[in-house]
């Protein structure tokens, strides 16, 4: 039996601890807040999306940074395990549109709750208000201390710290510090699924404004970095929505070097010319009416306007004076709505962190440091991230029972 510290009561600590526990290992847990789980309280929209049932193909994908690195902790323990340990627990959970699986009740809390049952039941030891200020072991794990100057020895340590991402719940980049004390690199952090803000100032007409079925495109000059089909909404400073926060992941790096374009088709279904002869339609059934009212059903009421003012053409222009080539110019700014993005929002705003503890110098199948043994990093400490969907969240199980099931 061994000695089991965990410093971060989240979801992969928590998950980390119960599995250590099931082992009849000694489990500690310490949790700098007054509870446990309170980034996970709002995850999902307080609904909390617990993971993604897809194929393992598509758990893959999903995953933009060291997919490869996850081979042996998705595989040991993969999205149904995730689901049947719910289930187990006392959480029943549904499945909704894009495979997220949420519980029935809809509410995170039962999800927090659950875990927390299985800790006492399993005697695992929380240390709440408990924050830890170092972790000392130079080949091997020696002992934490805390905040208030008290030295906890033990046989492993977990760090399950979480990113840099909603600091108000804890998340203040800790596990990358003891990382660094420890002898590990730490990539560089930024923040990810995170809305972006454009440069142009109209954008504040379209605050609100929610596109479905639009196909987004990033470029960086001409080089594309990022291609999706989904939904979008516009904001007072630029855009979030699934498909921009999913974006977010992909662009960080360049935008730190250029703005870059975002061009929005929005009419994907239809082809350059099969959208011509749909507003040729529209013109020969409105021919005597002015352009500003004869395009009316082609976009939602905020959007009209800014659509009008970027055509080019004179909004008193009755329809039948308006040539071929003015036309060919408003088909193409409905397939080419094109912004420049400036920055991503910061870590306040953002679901997760890019970047972490680097992944090559952890065990893919234990987690555990390959330089410090009995030390372990789960979770969003390291370098790993995904898209929305419940995607880090399974990175979070996964990780987290490679850790805590190979502790004996």
């Amino acid at each position: 039996m061994s000695k089991v510290l965990v410093i971060g009561g989240g979801a992969a600590g928590m998950f980390a601890a119960i599995f250590a526990a099931y082992n009849g290992n000694e489990v500690h847990i310490f949790e700098k807040n007054e509870k446990l789980g309170k980034k996970l309280f709002i995850t999902g929209k307080g609904r909390c999306n617990i993971t993604n049932a897809s194929d393992m193909d598509t758990l893959f994908a999903s995953v933009v940074t060291n997919p490869k690195f996850l081979y042996s902790s998705f595989y040991g323990y993969d999205n149904q395990n995730v689901i049947e340990f719910f289930e187990r627990i006392g959480v029943r959970t549904k499945v909704e549109r894009g495979n997220r699986v949420f519980p029935v009740s809809d509410h995170s809390s039962d999800v927090i709750g659950a875990l927390t049952k299985e800790l006492h039941q399993l005697g695992v030891s929380i240390h709440l208000h408990t924050e830890v200020k170092r972790v000392v072991g130079e080949d091997r794990f020696e002992y934490l201390e805390t905040k208030d100057g008290k030295k906890i020895t033990g046989d492993a340590c977990i760090v399950a710290t979480g990113g840099f991402s909603y600091q108000t719940t804890g998340s203040t980049g800790d596990g990358y510090r003891f990382a660094e004390e420890t002898g590990h690199q730490v990539t560089d952090i930024m923040p990810a699924l995170v809305p972006l803000e454009f440069k142009e100032t109209y954008v504040k007409e379209l605050q609100g404004l929610s596109l479905r079925n639009v196909t987004a495109a990033i470029y960086d000059g001409k080089k594309k970095l990022y291609e999706d089909f989904g939904e979008m909404l516009f904001t007072h400073y630029g855009v979030s929505g699934p498909l921009m926060l999913s974006a977010s992941s992909y662009i960080g790096k360049q935008l730190k070097r250029s703005e870059l374009k975002l061009v929005i088709d929005l009419k994907p279904a239809l082809s350059f010319e099969q959208l011509d002869q749909r507003v040729l339609r529209d013109f020969e059934e409105n021919k005597n009416k002015q352009f500003k009212n004869a395009v009316t059903k082609l976009f939602p009421g905020k959007l009209l306007p800014v659509m009008l003012k970027l055509s080019g053409i004179d909004v008193e222009k009755k329809v039948n004076l308006i040539s071929k080539e003015e036309r060919h110019q408003f088909v193409h700014l409905m397939k080419n709505f094109t912004w420049t993005i400036t920055r991503l929002r910061d870590f306040n705003e953002a679901i997760i962190t890019k970047g972490g503890v680097k992944v090559k110098e952890i065990n893919p199948s234990t987690m555990e440091s390959k330089l410090v043994s009995g030390l372990y990093f789960v979770g969003e400490v390291l370098d790993l991230d995904a898209l929305t969907g419940g995607f880090n969240l399974q990175i979070a199980w996964s990780t987290a029972y490679a850790a805590g099931s190979n502790i004996f």
